[in-house]
């Protein structure tokens, strides 16, 4: 990779390369119509390479995506059951201590603050690759949270947990966006809050493995996950992209999030997972 270089699968799983401060390529979506990206602060009602580009564009003019001066703090929620949301609610109300999480230019991050979480994880999914940027990293840390990984800016959840347990967090929260991250973190650190995410274009095999490792998984565009996740729901958040709470664990932190969220929310009794009438387009 460049000096500055950071490469994000997002808005349809597409391949968007930043390279200092600047997207410089792009890739094709592997999808074309996302309920939730039509909700976007920058929509994207259809979702092509340009309008991709467009997106992440706007986020770095915004609020700094991929730059020193990004902002890493945030009170507001951005969608309702999104992963930044239900751990920073999570974490405000005692159901976690500390989450393990992924941000451009630092990596894999340790957070204890629920503000620091949403500021992070609310404007940014799907980093795949990153470099580090110094003074971002001391912004982070700063803001109490803990880059295990400085030199590189790597993003290895699994090894971010284990450095969460060893800095003497019990109650631990990890994003992870692969099986085999999910397995390992489930093997050693039996007690975590495993949240899968990003899951659009997962193999079957992938998404019955996540689907029997975490404890909360998003839908995102999958078709394997809504398949996976049959007759293991607990508690389903959101019909069009949903999420699944599929342990007690899981089920508590959504339960929590309901609690305390002053939206109107709906809740019924029923066979689990719901699909709705509008979903990502076309499921893959």
């Amino acid at each position: 990779m460049a000096e500055d270089e950071h490469v994000i699968e997002a808005i349809g799983r597409t391949r968007i390369v930043v390279r200092n401060g600047k997207v410089v390529e792009v890739g094709t979506p592997l999808i074309t119509d996302c309920p939730l990206a039509a909700r976007f602060a920058y929509p994207v009602r259809k979702i092509t390479a340009e309008e991709a580009a467009a997106n992440i564009s706007e986020r770095i003019r915004s609020f700094g995506l991929c730059r020193a001066d990004r902002e890493i703090l945030c009170t507001s929620d951005f969608v309702l059951f999104g992963a930044s949301e239900l751990i920073s609610c999570a974490l405000r109300h005692g159901r976690v201590d500390a989450a393990v999480i992924a941000c451009e230019g630092a990596g894999t991050v340790i957070a204890c603050a629920a503000d620091l979480v949403q500021g992070i994880g609310g404007r940014m999914s799907g980093l795949s690759a990153t470099t580090p940027i110094p003074e971002l990293i001391a912004r982070i840390e700063a803001a109490g949270g803990i880059v295990p990984f400085p030199a590189n800016a790597a993003i290895d959840q699994h090894g971010g947990a284990i450095r969460a347990r060893e800095a003497g967090y019990e109650r631990i929260a990890v994003t992870v966006a692969s099986a085999g991250d999910a397995e390992r973190i489930r093997r050693d650190l039996h007690d975590a809050v495993i949240i899968g995410v990003h899951t659009t274009g997962i193999s079957g095999e992938g998404a019955q493995k996540m689907a029997e490792t975490c404890d909360i998984l998003s839908a995102c565009a999958s078709r394997a996950v809504r398949e996976a996740v049959a007759g293991k729901v607990r508690v389903q958040g959101g019909i069009s992209v949903p999420v699944y709470a599929l342990t007690p664990a899981g089920k508590e932190i959504i339960l929590e999030k309901i609690r305390r969220t002053s939206q109107p929310v709906l809740i019924r009794g029923g066979t689990l997972p719901v699909a709705g009438d509008r979903v990502p387009s076309p499921l893959i």
